[in-house]
């Protein structure tokens, strides 16, 4: 409960998390409205709109007093009538959980979060929120807390074991580089590859970037570095994208947490490698969100959440 409480307060003010009315609220305010935030079944059009090839039906437990979700997974996309496999979740605020995981419930983050459309700029910190930032980012907090429920995604992905996992990874070549990705996203990358090539062609930008890529790194099976948790380069659902050359710019918080122990959340924009805007905006539009907007930043990486661009962008 403790690292969860703190992650909603870091989602508060870095805009990962705001108020129904949309208004980012301060942290007193947080304490009153944002510890229990309500997400209500009418959010699950998000997710039909994020996989169309799947299917939600839901039913109402009252003995649980909780919307049952059946997800269904075709055997191919074309097919969504066939027999495919189905299984069923608790909504339980967004987090899609097995029963058995109902009375452990406060312990998992919403799947549904706000995720910026705006960069967070750190010279605005507050003291009290460096402190928050620090907390979390803590070692304890890292080994011990909760975070994302992944029991949607194992399903949907079929990650629960690498070797299940490991018949839907597939070999693709992406931006000039070879790289392992889930085939569920090998079209969307394919498209992301195209605009970011036509771009490069009228855009300079764009074109040193793409001349800079040294590699793109997706399938790793890996639990996240620090934690307890699968990362999502497990599933081949993120691709970290690293230059030829930093410029002596930091990318990930963690390398720069070895060379400014206390303040490298403070690192200015301007001393960390970022990738061009329209860049991190056509990975946007086609269901990756950037690492480089999480306070606990990692701007190398891209990781596939269609959910969170459709509840954030397209409502």
């Amino acid at each position: 409960m403790k690292l969860k409480k703190i992650f909603l307060t870091l989602c508060l003010f870095s805009g990962l998390i705001s108020l129904l009315s949309g208004q980012t609220a301060n942290l007193e305010k947080y304490e009153s409205t944002i510890a229990n935030p309500y997400i209500g079944i009418g959010y699950l059009k998000f997710f039909e709109k994020a996989y169309p090839d799947l299917t939600f039906s839901k039913k109402y437990d009252i003995q649980n007093e909780d919307w049952i979700i059946t997800v269904k997974v075709p055997d191919s996309p074309d097919d969504k009538d066939g027999e495919g496999r189905s299984e069923e979740f608790y909504w339980a605020n967004g987090s899609f959980l097995p029963e058995a995981e109902l009375v452990n419930k406060d312990n998992y983050w919403s799947l549904l979060y706000s995720y910026s459309k705006e960069l967070a700029d750190p010279e605005k910190y507050t003291d009290e929120e460096k402190e928050v930032i620090r907390e979390f980012s803590s070692k304890e907090n890292r080994e011990n807390g909760s975070g994302t429920p992944m029991f949607l995604f194992d399903f949907i992905y079929e990650s629960n074991s690498r070797r299940s996992l490991e018949t839907h990874i597939k070999r693709i070549s992406f931006l000039g580089v070879k790289t392992n990705i889930h085939e569920r996203i090998k079209k969307p990358l394919e498209i992301i590859d195209q605009k970011i090539r036509e771009l490069s062609l009228i855009d300079s930008e764009v074109r040193d970037f793409l001349y800079q890529i040294k590699s793109a790194d997706g399938y790793l099976w890996r639990i996240i570095d620090g934690t307890n948790r699968k990362s999502f380069h497990s599933l081949g659902l993120a691709i970290d994208v690293l230059p030829k050359n930093l410029g002596r710019k930091q990318i990930f918080w963690s390398w720069a947490k070895d060379k400014y122990p206390n303040d490298w959340m403070l690192v200015p924009l301007k001393e960390r490698w970022i990738p061009p805007q329209k860049v991190i905006e056509v990975f946007e539009e086609n269901g990756f969100i950037w690492g480089g907007k999480w306070i606990i930043y990692d701007n190398m990486h891209f990781e596939y959440h269609p959910e969170l661009i459709e509840y954030n962008f397209n409502r």
